[in-house]
């Protein structure tokens, strides 16, 4: 098997690979189970509260749920807004990507020239990381915040524990970390290698060189002459002679 087939079939796994943890970071922002709580009242009836970034919700055992949004957006924290950007930079940097990579594949022919395809894929390739490393930094960050709050002692509000969105936001990010690595090594060595060669260095050969010392191209079998001063050195020098010549009174005659 050929080195660009193995090459191309690498690009479609590590593509899927990441088109996949996207989908599952995706699917985190609508969900309300970032974090969850039970506290049970009575033996028959037990409230679970759960949130995400965007809202409140509870439901008890009758069935019955209610969700709040967020009453005032300036009134959050700012460990909150900062995990809404990092959320939404991972979808559109892994949108963005997803665009570049299908543009730059070897399989799909639209970029041009290999070299152009190797580029195209390596920036694609960039952008997967910086999705999947703000979604694993936003994951990581809720996580953080939620066991700290739980294990502290002096925290006397409601605790919360880790709900099923986090770990399905964990497990998307590491797709789009793992598929843009590999994807970025294959596409680097190919079209990064290519733009480090040493260049030619420029000859500064002007007309008049060219014409006196390179050889026709159509002869096979060509004289060497002087170069082209020395017919100038040589008029030059009859010249002075005819202005040097003496003449006598017999010579207009």
């Amino acid at each position: 098997m050929k080195y660009r087939t193995v090459v191309m079939y690498m690009e479609i796994g590590c593509f899927v690979s990441c088109l996949c943890g996207w989908i599952l970071v995706c699917s985190t922002l609508p969900t309300e189970y970032w974090t969850f709580s039970e506290v049970g009242s009575i033996v028959l009836t037990t409230s679970n509260y759960y949130s995400n970034l965007w809202r409140d919700c509870i439901s008890d055992t009758t069935g019955v749920s209610d969700c709040k949004d967020y009453p005032s957006m300036l009134a959050l924290p700012v460990f909150l807004h900062a995990c809404r950007a990092l959320a939404i930079c991972a979808v559109i940097t892994g949108f963005f990507g997803g665009v570049l990579a299908l543009i730059g594949m070897k399989c799909t022919k639209i970029g041009g020239s290999e070299l152009a395809n190797s580029r195209v894929t390596f920036a694609g390739a960039v952008t997967y990381l910086a999705s999947g490393f703000c979604g694993m930094i936003t994951y990581s960050w809720w996580a953080n915040r939620v066991i700290s709050e739980f294990v502290d002692p002096n925290f006397r509000a409601q605790k919360f524990e880790l709900g099923a969105a986090v770990f399905v936001g964990w497990g998307g990010s590491l797709l789009l970390i793992s598929g843009g690595m590999v994807l970025a090594y294959f596409s680097g060595k190919e079209g990064l290698k290519s733009s480090s060669l040493p260049r030619r260095p420029a000859t500064y050969a002007t007309a008049r060189t060219r014409r006196t010392y390179m050889l026709p191209a159509t002869s096979s079998r060509v004289t060497l002459g002087p170069p082209l001063f020395y017919e100038g050195r040589k008029s030059r020098t009859t010249r002075a002679t005819r202005t040097n010549q003496t003449f006598g009174r017999d010579s207009f005659v």
